[in-house]
C-alpha cells in the first residue's frame, strides 16, 4: 500500500492540542492500516514552543521538505498572526497546498489559509471567538460560525481544539472507512464521532446570560418545556412584560430573537432524544414542540445541517457502541 503522507505545519505559539489531537488520530490510522505517515514541519530548525510552553521538535523545516503531500494541515494558536506575517512560511504553505490532495486547518489556523490565498469562495469555520474576525479579514471566504468542522471540496477547516480530532476522524473515515474511524474513536475514548454539522455550543452556552432575572427564568422554562407554548405572547406574559418590550430586551440581552432561541432549544431537546432513545421521529417531533416531522426536519437542516435521521445514525448510543 502506498502511504498517505500527512504533514502538520507548526509555528511558535501554536496550540499544542491542535497538533497532538489530530496527530494522534492519523498516527493510529497508520498503525491500523499501515497506510499513513505523519510528519511535522516548521520554518526553522529546533524545538518550536507551543502557547503553553511545551516545545515540539518538527520532523523537518520548510526548506528541507521534498516529495508529495497527501494531506497538509496547519494548526492554530496564539502565534497564528505572527505566522501569517512570515512570508517564507506562508509562501511555502501556498505552494505545498497546490500539490496536496487536500488542505486543512485546525482552529485559528484558518487565518494562515487566508494569508496563503486559499479561501476565495470557500465555506470555512474557525474557533467561535474569531469567526467574525476571519470574515472581516477575508471577505472572499464564506465563514460558517456554527459547525465544528466544514468540508468544502479539498479544503477542510475545523473549530477550536478538540474539533480538530473530529475533523481528523472524518478524514480517516473518508480514506479508510467507518470501521477504522470508529476503532480509533474507541481507542481515544471519544464517546461518539461528531459530524461537522454539530454546533460548537449548546443553546444556553451560545446565548449571553441575561441580566434581568425574569429573562433567566424564561430561559429555564424554555429548556424544561420544549413542547409548551413558547410563542412571544406566552413568554412575555411569563416574564410580566409587554410583547414588544419582551422581544426587544430578549434580543438585547441574549443576542438572539425569541424565535431563533426557541428553535435552537427545541433542536437541542430533540438531539438528546435522538441520541438516547429509540422513539419514532413523530414522537420526538411532538415531544420537542415541532408538531410534525417535516417541521423538525427543516429546523435540523437549518441549524445542524443534517436531518434528524442522519443525526440519530451518527449520535445514538447504538451508533457509539458499534
Amino acid at each position: 500500500m502506498t502511504s498517505r503522507r500527512v504533514v502538520f505545519a507548526v509555528f511558535p505559539g501554536f496550540q499544542i492540542l491542535d497538533l497532538t489531537g489530530p496527530h494522534e488520530v492519523f498516527t493510529k490510522a497508520g498503525r491500523i492500516t499501515g497506510g499513513v505517515v505523519v510528519e511535522t514541519v516548521a520554518a526553522a530548525h529546533g524545538p518550536v514552543p507551543s502557547s503553553g510552553g511545551l516545545p515540539v521538535t518538527p520532523t523537518m523545516t520548510v526548506d528541507e521538505m521534498t516529495g508529495p503531500v497527501d494531506t497538509l494541515v496547519v494548526v492554530g494558536g496564539e502565534g497564528i498572526d505572527r505566522a501569517c506575517a512570515d512570508r517564507r512560511l506562508v509562501d511555502w504553505f501556498a505552494r505545498t497546498a497546490r500539490g496536496a490532495r487536500r488542505t486543512a486547518s485546525v482552529c485559528s489556523g484558518a487565518f494562515l489559509l487566508g494569508a496563503a490565498g486559499l479561501l476565495a469562495g470557500r465555506r470555512v469555520v474557525t474557533h467561535w471567538r474569531r469567526c467574525g474576525e476571519l470574515a472581516e479579514r477575508h471577505p472572499e471566504a464564506v465563514v460558517c460560525p456554527d459547525p465544528i468542522f466544514v468540508r468544502d471540496g479539498d479544503l477542510w477547516t475545523s473549530a477550536g481544539v478538540t474539533a480538530g480530532m473530529d475533523l481528523a476522524l472524518a478524514m480517516v473515515e473518508d480514506d479508510h472507512g467507518p470501521e477504522v474511524a470508529r476503532a480509533i474513536a474507541r481507542q481515544l475514548v471519544m464517546f461518539v464521532q461528531r459530524p461537522g454539522g454539530q454546533a460548537q455550543f449548546s443553546t444556553q452556552l451560545a446565548a449571553r446570560r441575561p441580566v434581568r432575572v425574569p429573562l433567566r427564568e424564561v430561559l429555564g422554562w424554555i429548556a424544561g418545556h420544549p413542547d409548551g407554548d413558547l410563542t412571544v405572547p406566552a413568554l412575555a406574559a411569563r416574564a410580566a412584560m409587554s410583547e414588544r418590550h419582551f422581544a426587544r430586551v430578549f434580543r438585547a440581552e441574549t443576542g438572539r430573537t425569541p424565535a431563533a432561541y426557541v428553535e435552537s432549544s427545541r433542536v437541542e431537546a430533540a438531539r438528546r432524544l435522538l441520541e438516547t432513545t429509540a422513539a419514532p421521529l413523530e414522537s420526538v417531533a411532538r415531544a420537542c414542540g415541532f408538531g410534525t416531522v417535516e417541521t423538525m426536519h427543516r429546523s435540523f437542516r437549518r441549524t445542524v445541517q443534517v436531518t434528524p435521521g442522519e443525526y440519530r445514525r451518527h449520535f445514538s448510543a447504538r451508533a457509539a457502541a458499534r
